[in-house]
C-alpha cells in the first residue's frame, strides 16, 4: 500500500475502506540472525536499515508494549544538528541529512517542519560560545547564523527583550532544524521495516539474555526462548536494566524529563526558541498547542512521570522569557524515561560479549538522532565495524577517559547533561 494524492482522494470519497494495516502482527519465530530489543524509534530505525541497506530479513523487533510506546512518543518532536565537538557534530548532520528525505523514502508523512531553531544568548560570555559553535557548525557544512538584538526581534518578536534579569542579546539562528510528529516517525519506520520482512513483535518483553562462552546465542522472552545470532539492546532509559540480564554495568543513570502541551492557539510561535538561561524551550505544533519543556527532574527514576517543583521550574522559565505564554491552559504534560550519559553524548557500539551489540546514553538528543542512530546501529550489527559518522560513540570512553566528548563542558555527571 503507498499513500498518493490521488490514494486519499479515491479513499476519501469511497468511505476510507481500502486501508489496509500498516504492519502485520506475527507470532515471534524460534530463531533469528538479529534480535534487536526495543520497539521505539531507534529499534525500529534500525530494523528498517538492515533491511533497506543491508539486505537483511530475518530480523525481530522485540517490544514489551506497544510500538512506539515509549519515549519516541513522549518528546518535545525537535529535530536540529547544531552541536559542536567533532564526533556529535558529523553525526547530528548526518542524522539531519536523513531526516530531509525521510518521508519520500519512507513515503509516509512524518510531518518533518524545517522551521529553524533559534538558541538565545544573554551575556558577551554566550555570544561567543555560541559564535564558536555556529563557525563549527558552518566548518562541518550545516547552516548557522548569529543574530544580534534586532536580528532576533524580527523572527520571534514575542519575547521579552526588556527582561533587566535576563536581556536578549541576539541568538544563533539554525534554519534547517525544526520539528516533526514523534509517533509518525516510528511508525513510518515500522511500516517500512515490516514491508521489507522484518518481524515486529508487540506485547514480547524481554527477560533474559542467554550467553554460552563469551557468545550470546538468544534471549529468554514473556512469549518464549528466541534463539538469534546477534542482539541489538536499543531500549533508552531501561538500557541499565537490560544490560544487566547479561550481567552488564552500563555508567548510564535514568532519569525523567518532562514535557507538556497547551490547548490550540492561533499561530504565533514559527520556530523553536530556547531560553539560554532557563533550559527552556518551545514550539508551536500544528494543532496550534504550545509544546515546551525544560529540565530533567535531577533524581534517577524508572517513573515515566515527573515532580511539580519540576513543573514550577520549567512555568518560570517560559514566563521569563515570554509572559505571553501565562495566559494558556496547559491540557497535559507527561514523562519520557533518559539514559543519561557521564559526558551527555551517546554510545553506539559492541559490548564485551560476543555477538552482543548496545545503542544508548542519548540524554536530550534521542529524538533528532532517530535516524542516523538507526542507520549507524544497523551499519554496526551488520557490518561489526562502526559507522564513520558514529565511530567516536564508544563504550570503553568511560573506563579509560580517552574520548570523552561533553558538548556542554558540564563534567562528568549524569543529570547535568
Amino acid at each position: 500500500m503507498r499513500f498518493s494524492g490521488l490514494r486519499v482522494l479515491k479513499e476519501g470519497l469511497t468511505g476510507n475502506r481500502g486501508w489496509t494495516a500498516h504492519w502485520r502482527d506475527p507470532e515471534p519465530k524460534p530463531a533469528y540472525d538479529i534480535v534487536i530489543i526495543g520497539g521505539g524509534g531507534h529499534g525500529l530505525a534500525t530494523a528498517y536499515y538492515l533491511a533497506r541497506e543491508h539486505g537483511l530479513r530475518n530480523i525481530a523487533v522485540l517490544e514489551k508494549g506497544y510500538l512506539g510506546g515509549g519515549n519516541v512518543g513522549r518528546n518535545t518532536t525537535i529535530v536540529r544538528a547544531n552541536y559542536g565537538l567533532p564526533g556529535n557534530s558529523e553525526f547530528y548532520s548526518h542524522s539531519l541529512k536523513l531526516w530531509e528525505g525521510l518521508e519520500q523514502e519512507l513515503n509516509f508523512n512524518v510531518m518533518h517542519s524545517q522551521r529553524g531553531v533559534i538558541n538565545l544568548f544573554h551575556s558577551d560570555g554566550q555570544r561567543d560560545a555560541y559564535a564558536r559553535r555556529g563557525n563549527a557548525m558552518v566548518n562541518q557544512g550545516d547552516d548557522a547564523i548569529l543574530l544580534d538584538r534586532d536580528g532576533v526581534r524580527r523572527l520571534a518578536p514575542y519575547l521579552d527583550f526588556d527582561n533587566g534579569r535576563f536581556p536578549v542579546y541576539g541568538g544563533l539562528y539554525h534554519p534547517r532544524g525544526g520539528t516533526a510528529r514523534h509517533d509518525a516517525v516510528a511508525w513510518g519506520y515500522a511500516r517500512g521495516a515490516d514491508q521489507r520482512g522484518v518481524d515486529l513483535i508487540q506485547n514480547c518483553e524481554v527477560t533474559g539474555i542467554d550467553i554460552q562462552n563469551g557468545k550470546v546465542t538468544g534471549v529468554q522472552t514473556s512469549r518464549g526462548a528466541i534463539r538469534a545470532g546477534k542482539v541489538g539492546i536499543v531500549v533508552a532509559g531501561r538500557s541499565s536494566q537490560v544490560a544487566a540480564m547479561a550481567g552488564m554495568r552500563l555508567p548510564i543513570e535514568s532519569h525523567v524529563l518532562q514535557a507538556f502541551v497547551t490547548e490550540g492557539l492561533k499561530p504565533v510561535i514559527d520556530t523553536v526558541v530556547t531560553f539560554g538561561m532557563g533550559h527552556f524551550y518551545i514550539s508551536q505544533s500544528d494543532k496550534g498547542g504550545l509544546v515546551f519543556g525544560g529540565d530533567i527532574d535531577m533524581y534517577a527514576s524508572y517513573a515515566a512521570r515527573g515532580n511539580l517543583p519540576a513543573v514550577e521550574h520549567v512555568m518560570e522559565a517560559g514566563m521569563a522569557l515570554m509572559p505571553m505564554i501565562g495566559k494558556a491552559r496547559v491540557l497535559r504534560s507527561w514523562g519520557g524515561i533518559m539514559d543519561m550519559s557521564p559526558d551527555g553524548s551517546p554510545v553506539i557500539d559492541r559490548t564485551g560479549i560476543e555477538g552482543l551489540y548496545l545503542n544508548c546514553g542519548w540524554c536530550y538528543g534521542g529524538f533528532k538522532a532517530v535516524p542516523g542512530s538507526g542507520h549507524c546501529f544497523a551499519h554496526l550489527l551488520a557490518t561489526g565495524r562502526p559507522h564513520a559518522a558514529a565511530a567516536q560513540f564508544r563504550l570503553d570512553r568511560f573506563r579509560t577517559g580517552a574520548g570523552i566528548m561533553d558538548e556542554e563542558g558540564t563534567g562528568a555527571q549524569h543529570n547535568l547533561h
